[in-house]
């Protein structure tokens, strides 16, 4: 019994992260097990009828080839049903059949494909115990069973050539085993090394930047006087702040596309918006973190002619901080070359006339893993460049003469001018359905630029006030409710950081929470730096064409930090839990949440998780790394879900720094409801708490509910609150709400009806369809309190596949359909009156 686990432990490693070539056996075995049967019939003396054993190695095999369709608390069991399925299928029946027909050649081909098979699909140790332990069966049944038993001498003959195929075979697989593990070994060591190096740069900009804020500082002093610092020390500081913060975004961009290129994550192209090619550029090389002001005066831009296309801008800005990259890293040795970066029609070209590249490597220049001439360097830029450039429908390549330049070209798909005014219409129709009815305040001494600002947010449909300066600025504050100030940073007599710390501080109690943005020259990360010190919600670079922005000013009004102070307001008082197994990591996010008031309480591994959720009955959420040590946070998400204790429904949200697929899907199917990607950022965490905690309490109060009484549509506003309206609200604008309400409605009806019958019959199967229905249904319709109530309840049903301990646990998801059902059917009301109007 001791001997058995030690030698399943390397053939449960070698069928590990879900080979399924065990799978893919039994499929094979399926067909060719009654297919060689039929071949005994086209023989004169037909052999041995081995029907009955064939029958049950197909059966066995059939159990090999429903992997998938195991159900849950079976499929720990599969390797070791595999296991003894092999040892029957392949070592004990050939040599057993092989023995019984008398031997022969093609005794002896069965028994050598069998070992062949037994070879491929085991480790050595475990091949050599099923051929010992299955041809000694097989031996010892023969004996047994068949009258006047002989051992065929040619097939025993042969015997040598079986254990050489072991041999050898086995020892093809060690040396085979060995080099590729020492390849992998070589290709982490090589990517660790090229992440170091890309890392090394940002890295090193921050000791850099770090070094000159100490000398910024002023002298240290033992004494509690107070200490000041110049306007010129201030300036640096700040500055040295924000080419600190661009380092990090450049070292955690290395980091993200890195993990995006090797796993092969596709780009979400629904997020995708129309930018200008030259606005988009021009940002690019404002934005990107020069090492030295000599290697920012080297590139320059010429727009030939702008144009539209339709992208994702980060992803763009990134493409062209790589090719710069790559650019200035060459030109280090040629005092005299230059980038330039050409938008023209449809293109962007980036090029330099430093060294070139060699004909023969620029077939291979995008593959991923290939640096050329560089020492370092993840290899992983220009691939990733291409990638991104086929989400965007186009093209990139690259042509060079060795020692005159280098140039590669983004080709971007043409957008036809009614796609470009559909768009335009489509960004000022959005813009107006927010700022219809608002006021605006736009701040600025330049006469010209007030009123062009003024023209092009014209428009909008808002009231657009003026102010000449800081101080009559804050005069029309203090007499009139504004929506927006757009304010002007560089002033005389009371600059736009004075008017936005007054404006802070309530000096104009009637605007304190203003949405304030800046119209600035400032260089755009400098700005960043200072505007959020400052309190205001976002700047806006000048110039900055018309739909730019108005788009930049939406965003701000539809996502002030005003709205992340009050979200974590609303979040004081609330018991959270903390797991990460990185005390560094959970210092920064503790930090976060006592900000807001929050009680805090961590831990460091899944089981502690539990032990501290045992200790109190109160928890509002509970954040959680997904790779901790002993009880990850997968297991420690699905315990919680299987208790039958008050917090098991409480809000899991994941930490994890792999945001791809696989690692998603596999926190929600634990039973996790939201995830944060490392590093967290404040506003993040806050809005993604706040909503689960505000999910959650819905749910739990539809729990308690009963049906409501029928009432006229449009009175039931408050239900609005049962309902995704962000989803709602694409469905519209798609024209699919009407086909949408008309198919769904009758579907969540057809569904709880039909719960309601499955568990008066406690038809456990048919209950959990029915539940799996629903909330598919539940979550296309938008129901979003209505399909957090039913996961509640599935997943761990589906788990334990047993029904749940509480009487009439299904009449709060009833009374919660009918509630949505009502919920629903007055939005589509709503918004037919409001299409007619």
């Amino acid at each position: 019994m001791k001997v058995f686990p030690g030698l399943f432990e390397p053939f449960k490693a070698y069928h590990s992260h879900g080979r399924p070539i065990v799978q893919y056996t039994g499929m094979v075995g399926i067909a060719a097990y009654p297919l060689f049967y039929l071949l005994r019939f086209t023989k004169v003396d037909p052999p041995y009828n081995d029907l009955w054993l064939r029958a049950l190695a197909m059966l066995i095999c059939v159990g090999l080839a429903l992997r998938n369709y195991w159900p849950a608390r079976l499929k720990p069991y599969y390797l070791a049903y595999s296991y003894g399925a092999l040892l029957y299928c392949l070592p004990f029946f050939f040599i057993f059949t092989s023995l019984t027909n008398g031997g022969g050649v093609v005794a002896v081909a069965n028994t050598l494909m069998a070992v062949f098979f037994m070879v491929l699909l085991s480790d050595w140790r475990n091949s050599i115990v099923m051929l010992v332990t299955g041809g000694g069966a097989a031996i010892l049944l023969y004996i047994t069973v068949v009258p006047n038993p002989s051992l065929p001498m040619d097939y025993v003959a042969r015997l040598p050539i079986l254990i050489l195929v072991v041999i050898g075979g086995s020892l093809f697989k060690f040396a085979e085993k060995q080099a590729e593990a020492e390849k992998v070994k070589r290709t982490y060591a090589a990517l660790a090394g090229s992440i170091a190096h890309e890392m090394r740069n940002p890295l090193s900009q921050i000791k850099h930047n770090l070094e000159n804020m100490q000398q910024a500082l002023p002298l240290p002093s033992a004494s509690a006087r107070p200490q000041s610092l110049e306007v010129g020390q201030v300036d640096a500081l700040y500055r040295h702040l924000a080419q600190s913060e661009i380092a990090v975004k450049r070292g955690l961009q290395v980091i993200a596309m890195t993990l995006d290129e090797v796993s092969d994550k596709p780009m979400d192209t629904t997020a995708f918006s129309y930018l200008s090619a030259a606005d988009a550029t021009e940002k690019a090389v404002r934005e990107y973190g020069y090492d030295n002001d000599r290697d920012r005066s080297r590139v320059g831009i010429e727009v030939v002619e702008d144009f539209s296309f339709r992208g994702d801008e980060t992803a763009y800005l990134f493409v062209l901080f790589n090719l710069l990259k790559n650019a200035l890293y060459y030109l280090a040795l040629y005092p005299d070359a230059r980038v330039t970066i050409t938008v023209e029609r449809h293109q962007v070209k980036v090029r330099d006339n430093g060294p070139g590249i060699k004909p023969e490597t620029l077939a291979r220049l995008f593959e991923p893993f290939r640096s050329v001439g560089k020492s370092g360097g993840t290899g992983l830029g220009l691939a990733y460049c291409k990638r991104v450039m086929h989400a965007f429908g186009g093209d990139i390549d690259c042509e060079s003469v060795p020692g005159e330049f280098t140039q590669f070209t983004m080709h971007f798909p043409a957008i036809t001018q009614e796609e470009n005014e559909a768009h335009r219409l489509t960004v000022l129709a959005k813009a107006q359905a927010v700022f219809g009815g608002k006021r605006i305040l736009v701040v600025d001494d330049d006469f010209a630029l007030r009123m062009t600002t003024r023209h092009k947010l014209q428009p909008l449909g808002a009231t657009i006030d003026e102010a000449p300066n800081g101080e009559r600025a804050l005069k029309m504050l203090g007499q009139q409710r504004y929506d927006l100030v757009v304010l002007d940073l560089n002033m005389p007599v009371l600059d736009g950081y004075a008017v936005a710390g007054r404006i802070r501080q309530g000096q104009v109690p009637a605007n304190r929470d203003v949405c304030i943005v800046a119209y600035t020259s400032e260089p755009a990360h400098v700005a960043g730096v200072k505007t959020q010190k400052a309190g205001m919600d976002g700047f806006v670079s000048k110039p900055c064409p018309q739909l730019p922005l108005i788009q930049a000013l939406q965003h701000a009004l539809e996502h002030p930090a005003a709205r992340s102070r009050a979200e974590a307001a609303v979040l004081a008082g609330r018991h959270v839990l903390l797991a990460d197994d990185n005390p560094y990591n959970r210092k920064a996010v503790v930090a976060y949440l006592r900000q807001a008031g929050m009680k805090v309480v961590e831990a460091d591994h899944g089981q502690a998780v539990l032990e501290q959720l045992q200790a109190q009955e109160r928890w509002d959420a509970v954040l959680m790394d997904i790779n901790m040590p002993g009880m990850d946070g997968l297991e420690a998400a699905r315990a919680i879900r299987r208790s039958h204790l008050a917090w098991r429904t409480v809000p899991i949200i994941a930490l994890t720094a792999h945001s791809d697929p696989n690692t998603l899907q596999a926190a929600l199917a634990a039973g996790m409801n939201d995830f944060i990607v490392k590093p967290v950022d404040a506003s993040t965490l806050y809005e993604t708490l706040r909503r689960c905690i505000a999910e959650q309490g819905t749910t739990r109060r539809a729990s308690l509910a009963s049906p409501a009484p029928a009432e006229e549509p449009g009175t039931q506003a408050a239900d609005l609150a049962l309902l995704n309206m962000d989803r709602l609200e694409s469905y519209r604008r798609l024209g699919m709400l009407e086909e949408l309400l008309s198919d769904y409605l009758p579907e969540l009806k057809r569904l709880a009806d039909r719960l309601g019958s499955c568990v008066s019959r406690r038809d456990l199967p048919e209950c959990l369809d029915t539940l799996h229905s629903l909330l598919g249904v539940s979550g296309e319709a938008g129901a979003s309190a209505l399909y957090q109530l039913v996961r509640g309840t599935y997943v761990p049903m589906r788990e334990g596949n047993r029904w749940p301990d509480a009487p009439g646990w299904d009449e709060p998801i009833q009374a919660l359909t009918d509630r949505t059902l009502q919920a629903l059917h007055a939005y589509g009301v709503a918004q037919a009156r409001a299409d007619v109007l």
